[in-house]
């Protein structure tokens, strides 16, 4: 099996369902007691949110990069940047390092289109949301993205960064997420993408009439392949 190379923290809930799912599957693909080969190099995701918030995304870049250098000396064969909104820099980090990265909206794309499903809705941060570096990925590959209006957008946004980056599941934010997805589909949404690897700890599917694509485990299921292959 090649060595994965994560870059997590961002936050650490969320990279800790990486670590959990892809030795799941690396457990369920070749049975017994594998486990996956990965090596981990974890942000403070405090000073990543900074930069975010201030619009520093060269600083927050080149934090990055130095993170994909360090995973490739450490022995990776692949990079995965555990989540969405960072693949706004997904540049850098490919720049920085000579093993490949698996973007993560290119396997998120793959598997909406496998469900044979051209038009989906995107829930994320407001950056994942508003800025073209994640919709016009997905649109490249032929998808047409709904997101939720701006009050909507705004709820969406406050939650994954005042509750679920901090461990917090609350069910009235759960209804609010539900209400929202129930509006995407209004609006003509076939399936739903948790453009937000946090989003998986508050929303499940059976709290969507239409499938979701959560993409913290569709990247790592993508990774796995990808390793064993």
């Amino acid at each position: 099996m090649k060595t994965l190379g994560l870059i997590g923290g961002m936050s650490w809930e969320s990279t800790a369902e990486y670590y959990r799912t892809l030795n799941a599957l690396t457990r369920d693909r070749l049975g017994g007691l594998h486990s996956a080969r990965l090596v981990l190099y974890s942000v403070d995701f405090a000073e990543i949110e900074e930069l975010q918030t201030a619009g520093r995304w060269d600083e927050a870049g080149t934090l990055l990069a130095d993170a994909a250098r360090s995973l490739e000396a450490a022995g990776a064969d692949l990079l995965l940047l555990c989540t969405n909104t960072m693949h706004k820099v997904a540049d850098r980090i490919e720049a920085a390092a000579s093993v490949p990265l698996l973007h993560l909206a290119d396997a998120t794309a793959d598997a909406v289109r496998a469900a044979g499903l051209r038009q989906v809705g995107l829930l994320g941060t407001a950056f994942t949301m508003e800025q073209d570096f994640y919709r016009g990925r997905l649109a490249r590959h032929g998808l047409d993205v709904l997101v939720p209006d701006a009050p909507s957008r705004a709820l969406v946004h406050r939650v994954i960064y005042e509750e679920l980056c901090v461990g917090t599941v609350r069910e009235d934010s759960r209804a609010a997420y539900r209400r929202i997805i129930a509006d995407l589909v209004a609006a003509g949404a076939e399936g739903v993408i948790l453009g937000c690897t946090e989003i998986e700890l508050l929303v499940h599917p059976e709290d969507s009439p239409v499938p979701l694509f959560p993409t913290a485990r569709l990247h790592a299921e993508a990774a796995v392949t990808a390793a064993l292959a």
